[in-house]
């Protein structure tokens, strides 16, 4: 059940990493690799409930954390030319 589950979020990571390279806007690129971060997201919690280890859970909100704060990052650069 699990491995379906995993494969399955591989695909859709699959689907959008086609949408990151070839996304008619940037904007477009930029939510396509935060979809793959969010999947990425899954699968590290996946694993961790299939080998019962709490560590990856902690890689996981770590991994969440700095795919959200990327994005916000890199948005903000595209709007105003600069992080200040």
């Amino acid at each position: 059940m699990f491995l379906q589950v995993a494969l399955v979020i591989v695909f859709s990571s699959i689907i959008a990493l086609y949408r990151a390279i070839s996304g008619p806007t940037i904007y477009d690129r930029v939510l396509a690799v935060n979809v793959i971060g969010t999947k990425t997201v899954l699968v590290l919690v996946l694993v961790e409930f299939i080998y019962e280890r709490p560590e990856f859970l902690d890689i996981a909100l770590v991994y969440a954390i700095i795919n959200f704060i990327g994005t916000i990052a890199f948005l903000k650069y595209i709007e105003k030319g600069g992080l200040t």
